[in-house]
């Protein structure tokens, strides 16, 4: 039985990719095959790039935490080629009862990989396609933050001279990919010289690069899962900002839940969250990001439709700060997207 008495659910847990989070992917989705079978569940890790992964490939990648980017080459999206159709069709998946995708940046994120789950009928937890797209476009959503008077800094889009960036935005600036996660091709602008440097590096990633106006204070952050706002966090890493490196080596950043700020401070964070997380059509589970200034405005940065479940990510630090141990978040989440599954034709 899992953890609430009901009968255990057959999950399969989508997890790699071929983005430049697969290694982050990858980790995540491990954990949360164990927190799942820790919660009485029959889980499945899969690959996406490689298929039905075995008991030792699994303890591999629990063993090695989060390797840097890229690590393994560029290996084959299968979801993305004519084998789609005998990866659903695969024997192992044939009994599931739901799909959890962990996968982070690319098509597994954007809302293509759940476009494809709602073509074929298969039921999955997390957002929709339109709620991963929203989310993964971090232009669009802040122009849905600005309708909805969800305060956000400025932004810009590329292309621009320096002198309009400078103008527009001011240095510091942040220049980042639009679409991207992990802080992958993200830089912190101090100075002119450095602009032409930060675009490139941007665009390494995605062909559209945003500028956003750098507001310093205290990067906090609130997790929601289901219609609950979890405990607020806050973020001090080791570097200027929660870089890669920071986000997933043990040590290279403070984690403090909940965070120490005032209580009416902290409860507003969580009813913002709360509104961008309907905003976008997010559901299941989801974290936004904000900033703290120093007048004590809460600027929203973005919102994560599938957040980092790795041990170091900070959904689980958040929801161990409610009182769930990793298990019961797993748990959690798949009952969820169990409570409004369509039983599929024939099963």
């Amino acid at each position: 039985m899992s953890l609430d008495g009901a009968p255990p659910l057959r999950v399969a847990v989508l997890m790699g990719g071929v983005s430049g989070e697969r290694e982050v992917s990858l980790a995540s989705g491990a954990q949360v095959v164990r927190g799942l079978r820790d919660a009485g569940h029959d889980a499945l890790a899969v690959d996406t790039s490689r298929g039905v992964l075995d008991e030792a490939a699994l303890v591999r990648i629990l063993d090695r935490g989060v390797r840097p980017p890229s690590a393994e080459g560029h290996p084959t999206d299968l979801l993305a080629t004519g084998a789609v159709g005998t990866f659903f069709h695969d024997e192992a998946l044939r009994d599931i009862d739901l799909i959890l995708p962990i996968l982070h940046g690319g098509a597994g994120e954007d809302g293509t990989l759940q476009g494809l789950l709602d073509m074929v009928g298969l039921p999955y937890a997390g957002s929709g396609r339109l709620g991963c797209t929203l989310a993964m476009d971090k232009e669009v959503s802040k122009r849905l933050f600005r309708e909805a008077g969800i305060p956000t800094p400025d932004w810009a889009v590329h292309p621009m001279e320096v002198d309009q960036v400078e103008e527009a935005l001011g240095f510091p600036v942040i220049v980042k990919p639009p679409s991207g996660g992990s802080t992958l091709g993200l830089s912190l602008v101090r100075d002119r010289e450095e602009l032409a440097r930060a675009v490139k590096e941007a665009l390494r990633f995605e062909d559209r690069v945003l500028f956003e106006r750098f507001v310093p204070g205290r990067e906090l952050t609130v997790g929601v899962v289901g219609q609950q706002a979890l405990p607020v966090g806050e973020i001090i890493p080791e570097h200027e900002i929660f870089d890669y490196e920071c986000k997933y080596q043990p040590g290279l950043a403070r984690e403090i839940f909940p965070a120490e700020i005032p209580q009416d401070v902290a409860e507003r964070a969580q009813r913002l969250a709360l509104r961008v997380h309907r905003l976008l059509f997010l559901r299941d589970f989801s974290r936004v990001d904000f900033i703290l200034d120093g007048a004590g405005e809460l600027w929203c940065l973005e919102a994560n439709a599938l957040p980092g479940m790795t041990s170091n990510s900070l959904l689980p630090r958040a929801a161990a700060a409610a009182g769930w141990g990793f298990p019961d978040l797993c748990h959690r989440i798949v009952r969820l997207a169990e409570e409004r599954k369509v039983t599929r034709p024939g099963k």
